[in-house]
């Protein structure tokens, strides 16, 4: 498979990004600027460097402990063929995808039939956690997100029934 992803970082087991034990990739690039932003490193286009999929998804089968994978930011739809390519690969090998967005469900909704890239990754995550950063509504008491407003959706079941399901993880 051809492609590279532009990355912040990676963490290699992360307990703290979904459900079970994940390989987390960060992307690089981001529009939503969320004030309190854990990751403000992630914001610049100009930053971050390219990889490989191919040697992510080496990453990935040399750890027999993943549950699966999770696309953090940046804003993971920015580069949408790329992490859905990458997402298609990973779940081949029989492991889920868990997306972070600051883009609601609805509005990804509204873009997948003009913007096929978004169509193509939304319909690869299994869980997705939508929703800008609001350092408002923040809680450190919140599983698998920083701000209340915050939702984990179950892409599958919500795009059977054409509305947001949240997931039970």
């Amino acid at each position: 498979m051809e492609g590279k992803i532009k990355i912040a970082g990676i963490i290699k087991e992360s307990i703290v990004d979904g459900p079970g034990i994940r390989l987390v990739i960060f992307t690089q690039g981001c529009v939503h600027n969320c004030i309190g932003c854990h990751n403000p490193e992630t914001h610049s286009f100009s930053n971050g460097y390219y990889m490989d999929i191919d040697k992510i998804v080496k990453m990935v089968k040399r750890d027999p402990l993943l549950d699966g994978i999770t696309l953090s930011g940046g804003e993971p739809f920015h580069q949408g063929k790329v992490c859905a390519i990458l997402a298609n690969e990973i779940k081949k090998m029989g492991l889920n995808i868990v997306t972070y967005t600051g883009y609601t469900f609805e509005d990804l909704m509204k873009e997948i039939d003009i913007n096929s890239s978004w169509k193509e990754l939304l319909y690869e995550t299994d869980i997705l956690i939508d929703g800008r950063f609001d350092i408002e509504k923040k809680s450190l008491l919140l599983k698998f997100r920083g701000s209340e407003n915050q939702r984990i959706i179950d892409v599958k079941s919500s795009l059977e029934k054409n509305r947001v399901i949240i997931a039970d993880i």
